[in-house]
């Protein structure tokens, strides 16, 4: 009898460790991201006033924000991009009151750190917006390279860094990670997945693939990482092409001429701008009409100079859109509606009267929305307290204006969420994405049309099992 009961008991146990598994590999982002906390766009502050060229700048003792990027030099659009989402954030709350933390309701101030895209600035102006402007978080950047060293600073002083922007999977690796680092973008693995589960067990038509990506980790990484999910979602591509440019380049056309005779049916690119403006408007100039999986070429002015057939069957990733139509709740055409009136009426000032900045959506959508969350955090905190703030954010999931719900993994700081891949079509289908009048984004190019979900179980962020916080656990996080 005893061998027997011991025998049983073997058995229960290995069917709950086997109960365990299947469990924690069948959990959706249904099972776990429930919000805690949501923008509510009726709350919004009076913005008729704002204007990202002439800010109401408060001073003395406020929230500070320092946005490190580049202000001049090579890639200085980006700065400008950035000054608008997080001034935008700052202006709202600001309308409202400022938030409470440690008994007191404060404004928050923006400010400009120019790293001119340089490694040695980046670390001198990081530390002296901690030393001189006693900053409370970093905001960030345009380059991996660059906000690894911003991390680094905030690490060493306890500053809360957001990282909006910057892809590489190493920057909460073992080697580089901090508790005062938070990762509220895509990583380049999530790309990789999400691309590679979308054209192997979505799609199901392209098969040759072309990468072309910046000579840089970045870009490296998300050649590796499309590969790597290749072969898991989709072992049936090919890979006929694969070139690192360097960074800022003028002249694609010998990389274009090695994709006209690669037989590639679609570019892969990670690309930021400028180069991923200059990639589709040269290959377009070529006559190389392929379809460009990307995640950052959709910038506005660049689609209007192709145009139409030039902007026809890109495929965007995107962390902000989601399953058509886009607009599902009242809060969310609210915010759009508020933003495109003030860039028609008010935002007289280069460049943020430019086709760039005419719509919400993409981009501003997303890192708007991640600002907004580190708000949100604070305000839950109640404290200026970076290790009272940490607690709050990490596991935290949260709700964007547009019902896009995204959580923070406990163990790395990294933003898990369902992403989207849209196809951009001409105006006259563009309704199925933008359902409220006029009905298209874009009249004279192609922008968002037939949109495809990603779960978010399909396409984790990498998790480095070196990191003694995230030993033993799922690729949630649990």
């Amino acid at each position: 009898m005893a061998k027997h009961k011991n025998m049983w008991t073997v058995i229960v146990f290995f069917v709950v460790i086997l109960c365990t598994v299947v469990v924690a590999h069948a959990t959706t982002s249904k099972d776990l991201m429930v919000p805690k906390a949501k923008f509510n766009a009726e709350n919004m502050g009076d913005m008729s006033d704002y204007d990202p060229a002439n800010p109401i700048v408060p001073t003395g003792d406020t929230i500070k924000i320092a946005i490190v990027a580049s202000f001049s030099g090579p890639s200085a659009a980006n700065g400008g991009f950035y000054w608008n989402v997080v001034q935008w954030v700052a202006h709202d709350i600001n309308k409202r009151g400022g938030i409470l933390v440690d008994g007191k309701k404060k404004l928050i101030e923006v400010i400009k750190a120019d790293h001119m895209s340089k490694p040695d600035v980046a670390k001198k102006v990081s530390e002296r917006m901690v030393l001189e402007k006693n900053v409370n978080f970093f905001w960030g950047t345009d380059g991996s390279h660059l906000m690894r060293i911003i991390n680094s600073v905030a690490d060493k002083h306890k500053v809360i860094a957001l990282n909006a922007t910057c892809l590489s999977d190493d920057l909460q690796s073992a080697k580089n990670f901090s508790p005062y680092a938070f990762h509220a973008s895509f990583s380049v693995e999530q790309v990789g997945r999400a691309f590679a589960y979308f054209y192997g067990q979505i799609r199901k038509k392209e098969k040759k693939f072309y990468i072309l990506c910046q000579d840089y980790s970045f870009g490296h990484d998300m050649g590796a990482a499309f590969k790597k999910a290749l072969k898991e979602y989709f072992p049936e591509a090919q890979i006929v092409g694969e070139d690192y440019h360097k960074l800022f380049l003028t002249d694609f056309a010998p990389y274009l001429e090695k994709i006209k005779a690669s037989g590639a049916e679609v570019i892969f690119t990670g690309d930021w701008l400028p180069d991923a403006g200059n990639l589709i408007k040269q290959a377009r100039q070529m006559g190389i009409k392929l379809p460009i999986a990307n995640i950052y070429v959709d910038e506005p002015n660049f689609l209007h100079e192709v145009g139409i057939e030039g902007a026809r069957g890109l495929m965007n990733l995107s962390t902000w859109n989601t399953d058509n139509p886009h607009f599902k709740n009242p809060g969310h055409i609210k915010m759009y509606r508020t933003w495109n009136d003030l860039w028609k009426n008010k935002w007289k000032t280069p460049p943020y009267n430019s086709r760039t900045f005419e719509i919400f959506g993409g981009n501003w959508g997303a890192w708007t929305g991640v600002t907004y969350w580190l708000m949100s955090v604070v305000e839950r905190a109640k404290t200026l307290n970076p290790e009272k703030i940490i607690s709050v954010w990490e596991n935290d999931v949260y709700q964007f204006v547009n019902g896009k719900t995204v959580m923070m993994r406990g163990c790395d700081h990294k933003m898990v969420m369902d992403l989207a891949i849209s196809e951009f079509v001409p105006w006259q289908e563009q309704k199925v994405s933008f359902n409220i009048p006029p009905y298209y984004w874009y009249k004279n190019t192609c922008s968002y049309g037939p949109t495809w979900i990603v779960p978010a179980e399909k396409c984790l962020p990498w998790m480095d099992t070196e990191l003694d916080r995230c030993k033993n656990k799922d690729r949630w996080g649990r």
